[in-house]
């Protein structure tokens, strides 16, 4: 979606061009032929990126358990192993991007959609909400926080992004990016009419809406199989936003293309950010950026899982994950952390497979309402 000027022009959802539209028209001038996540660097700064925080949200539903049936070889999307995993991967490159663009590398990273947020509130990633300092220790805290995470749900983006409106807000209005990195799209019960929206799908469009009132961006990643549908139409119509603010990019179809994989990761890399530079310089034109608004209250996320379960055994992990230019043994960067091995919790086994939050009615397997009278 173009730049400030097209929001500003007295659009109607029915009379604006479509995404591929605008984006074809506004960025013709980058290419999408690059070798190398640092190429992908310097064509955001060329076209006019200047400065960038950024904000992390990871999905801990418990879809993620299915979702990598093809994408992730039928293991769970937060295993974790000797190689990165669908989330470490997309932190990896999104962070190498941005990081020159960073003055101070700090880094505020949240979860979301396990069993103490579900769709209401976001965990951080550290206890004293303390930002990760680079993208190296968000990756090694991740691989600490995972085996205490109890995955359910349902999806609702709409915590984490006010999480990351009350941070820009008390940032004084500088510019962030929120990069959330989810395997599914928001939750749409099967009793919801069509042509309406869930609880969970109109907070979400709200927040979007809202965040459009502040110098953030929004990058939805979608890792494993998907389904995607609902997420590429938030793509491209939410109306009555001041900018366009949010940008959908689907992870795993990029990255199975048959292409070396430093290409696959600077074409995610541009993919995901190629609308930044335009979204940065529409925050500038409606005079948003260094102007906090006074309207976000600041929010109060939960500690991490690990803080509330008390301590664990752990066992070392070594993990090599590519720095620049993919998975070259020159040009790497090893994390050594401790974690525990997964816990698996014997309540799952009562918990509705429906909804991952009510108990089941053990008569049907539930804990939907099975008839109506």
């Amino acid at each position: 979606m173009g730049g400030a000027t097209s929001y500003l022009s007295g659009y109607e959802p029915e009379h604006r061009p479509t995404k591929r539209q605008r984006i074809n028209g506004h960025y013709s001038f980058i290419s999408d032929c690059y070798n190398s996540i640092e190429q992908v660097t310097n064509a955001l700064g060329e076209a006019g990126l200047e400065s960038s925080n950024l904000i992390v949200g990871v999905d801990f539903t418990r879809s993620n358990e299915w979702t990598g049936k093809r994408s992730f070889d039928g293991l769970s999307l937060h295993n974790i192993g000797e190689f990165p995993n669908p989330y470490e991967q997309a932190i990896s490159i999104i962070g190498q991007t941005l990081s020159k663009f960073d003055d101070d590398n700090l880094i505020p990273c949240f979860g979301f959609g396990d069993g103490s947020t579900q769709d209401r509130n976001v965990f951080s990633f550290n206890p004293d909400q303390r930002p990760c300092n680079g993208f190296t220790e968000v990756l090694s805290r991740y691989r600490e926080l995972v085996p205490h995470v109890r995955l359910a749900g349902p999806t609702s983006f709409a915590p984490i992004i006010e999480t990351a409106m009350s941070i820009v807000e008390n940032s004084g209005g500088q510019y962030h990016v929120l990069l959330i990195i989810a395997d599914g799209q928001v939750t749409r019960s099967i009793d919801t009419i069509t042509g309406e929206f869930s609880q969970q799908e109109r907070k979400t469009m709200e927040a979007i809406v809202k965040a459009s009132e502040l110098p953030l961006s929004i990058v939805l990643v979608g890792v494993g199989d998907g389904p995607w549908d609902t997420m590429k139409q938030f793509d491209d119509s939410i109306s009555s936003r001041l900018f366009d603010n949010f940008q959908f990019v689907n992870f795993s179809e990029i990255m199975s293309s048959k292409m070396p994989q430093p290409r696959k990761e600077a074409a995610f890399a541009l993919r995901a950010l190629m609308e930044i530079p335009s979204q940065y310089k529409a925050t500038m034109a409606l005079g948003l950026l260094g102007r906090p608004s006074g309207k976000y209250p600041r929010t109060r996320p939960l500690p991490p899982p690990c803080s509330r379960n008390g301590p664990t055994m752990s066992i070392p992990v070594t993990f090599t994950l590519p720095v620049n230019t993919g998975m070259h043994p020159t040009n790497e960067t090893t994390i050594s952390t401790g974690v525990a091995p997964p816990r698996h919790s014997s309540d799952d086994q009562y918990v509705c497979p429906v909804c991952l939050v009510n108990r089941k009615e053990m008569a049907f397997g539930c804990g939907h309402q099975v008839w109506k009278f």
